[in-house]
């Protein structure tokens, strides 16, 4: 097994170009946080809720109570729920056993992915206004581990569940259609005053944790606050207390002649949310990822330079697993832009950095993994005519996701999408181009920032395809079994139902045909950064600005 190795940081042609862009959301050093240390949370001005959960005793009805521990010493680390390999050295042999294991059954009336598919118009969210206020563009979507619930966080702060349609589930043939679930606030502006900073209430990352009880749990984050809702119904209520009225307000002692017993009625269903923990305190720079580990226990946030660990029953701990800053600011090469936990391996996370490279970590190896046991580069092109100012630009990686066998990855940067084997680290081994039109407009879309967007990607349910999204609200899904692709659009004009989505295409050249788009007529103020797909069936989730668009395959 030979693994990858950490390559010296080099100056690139575009490395000052692009550290000033980086760098608007880089601020001014702090006092650090500890190594191995813990990541000592200070207090916080912030109130948290009734009901919300302080540090690592009080409300334990997720994932039980914790042992007991020293405040001066790191949380405990819980036992592995997942079966242990015979071998610690070589995480190739780990990995594979992910590839043997049974995969997750894909329940869709085609037998292939989108070679074979045809995908219609289901439903679209959000008001069709032209006038659209900021606070209400989204900027994630979520399904929950079987589909039934689907997620969506917006820049004003607010989170928003959908649930699944009983009678479409049910119908024949199958409909994905999705009704308003529960909506609430999930984080407010806030203001630094140590550092007169601002903290946007925008949503960055919302991750479904596994249902173990009646209710629901996820973990939303804005660039600094991560808090863990809890989501429950309730449908009956309790009248004929002896202390108060039926109103809340209190009975007077004088008054009350004899005791009663309370009884329990039914009521209309009411959804609940409310914040069960707050992580706060731990990131200097802002957060772009968060992952829930496969134990259901910990999960990792990453911002630009940092990783931490967190125990989801401790508030006012984590542990840094990662850091990259450099002592001298200025000597600042790279950044992280996402990072994801395995699978199914508990000790295996990923993250993506900037100059394009993808490393894999164990934690068996090291508590701190700033030496990585895998690296994923592709190699650099030797023609140096394929060389451009914008090429570290484009190479950086916005996105990167585990494949649900936990044997290959996807990632993203900006021009196309690529899918990795854990196995081989030289190379990728397959690249799809998502829009390669644009590489003669690479002085333009660095103008105006666009340049610089940060594109998501996912897994269908059986691994055999991926989606991306584009400019001009076009969205991209390939299929790797037949190698074909096709280019859809999210628009407004298709939102009948049962409307079959037509290819579109985009042409370069001069002449083009009466279905094509000239690529000097892309919107690129409309842009699908943001998309989901349902783990077991063939239904997708597009956000496009303020509308979320619902897809699933032909009726």
């Amino acid at each position: 097994m030979i693994y990858g190795t950490n390559k010296p940081a080099t100056a690139a042609p575009a490395v000052s170009s692009m550290k000033s862009k980086v760098q608007t959301s880089i601020r001014q050093s702090t006092p650090s946080l500890g190594r191995w240390g813990r990541s000592t949370v200070t207090s916080s001005p912030i109130a948290i809720p009734a009901g919300a959960g302080g540090g690592g005793g009080g409300d334990s009805e997720y994932l039980g109570a914790s042992p007991p521990h020293s405040p001066n010493s790191p949380p405990p680390i819980p036992p592995r729920p997942v079966a242990r390999q015979s071998s610690f050295t070589k995480i190739g042999y780990m990995i594979n056993t992910a590839v043997n294991g049974t995969k997750k059954q894909f329940i869709s009336s085609t037998s292939g992915g989108n070679g074979d598919t045809s995908w219609c118009f289901s439903q679209i969210k959000g008001a069709l206004d032209d006038d659209v206020t900021d606070a209400d563009i989204i900027s994630c979507v979520e399904f929950n581990h079987d589909g039934e619930l689907l997620a969506t966080g917006d820049k004003g702060g607010r989170v928003v569940i959908f649930q699944r349609d009983p009678a479409s589930k049910s119908s024949n043939p199958r409909r994905g259609e999705y009704n308003v679930y529960s909506t609430f606030q999930s984080h407010e502006p806030e203001f630094d005053y140590l550092k007169s900073l601002e903290i946007e209430e925008k949503i960055n990352k919302i991750r479904w944790l596994r249902r173990k009880n009646q209710s629901h749990f996820l973990l939303s984050t804005n660039d600094k606050t991560i808090k863990l809702w809890k989501v429950s119904e309730r449908d009956k209520r309790v009248e004929g207390y002896n202390t108060r009225e039926d109103n809340g307000s209190i009975r007077d002692p004088a008054m009350i002649s004899s005791l009663r017993v309370p009884s329990i009625k039914p009521m209309d269903l009411m959804v609940e949310a409310s914040p069960r923990r707050i992580f706060a305190n731990a990131h200097t720079y802002h957060i772009n990822s968060i992952s829930v580990n496969s134990d259901q226990e910990t999960y990792l946030s990453a911002d630009d330079l940092r990783l931490n660990l967190w125990h989801l029953e401790i508030t006012d701990q984590s542990f840094n697993i990662v850091d990259i800053k450099p002592a001298n600011m200025e000597e600042l090469t790279e950044v992280i832009t996402a990072a994801e936990f395995h699978p199914t391996e508990c000790n295996v996370f990923v993250y993506s950095s900037s100059k394009g490279t993808i490393r894999l970590c164990d934690m068996r190896s090291s508590a701190l993994c700033d030496r990585h046991a895998k690296l994923f580069e592709e190699p650099e092109d030797v023609d140096i005519t394929n060389k451009s100012f914008f090429r570290e630009i484009i190479s950086s990686i916005s996105d990167v996701k585990l494949s649900n066998t936990g044997r290959y990855m996807i990632s993203r940067d900006y021009l196309s999408i690529k899918v990795w084997d854990l196995h081989m680290e030289t190379k990728p081994i397959e690249t799809y181009p998502v829009h390669e039109y644009l590489r003669t407009k690479l002085c333009s879309l660095y103008e105006n920032d666009c340049i610089f967007d940060k594109f998501e990607c996912c897994w269908n349910g059986n691994d055999s395809s991926i989606m991306t999204g584009s400019y001009n609200n076009f969205f991209r899904v390939f299929d790797r079994n037949s190698k074909k692709d096709v280019t859809l659009e999210a628009s407004r004009d298709i939102i009948k139902p049962k409307t079959v989505l037509k290819p579109r295409k985009v042409c370069t050249g001069g002449k083009r045909k009466k279905d094509e788009i000239s690529v000097d007529c892309l919107d690129f103020n409309k842009k699908i950064l943001h998309t989901a797909w349902h783990p077991l069936e063939n239904i997708i989730a597009v956000a496009a600005t303020n509308n979320l668009f619902i897809f699933q395959d032909k009726f």
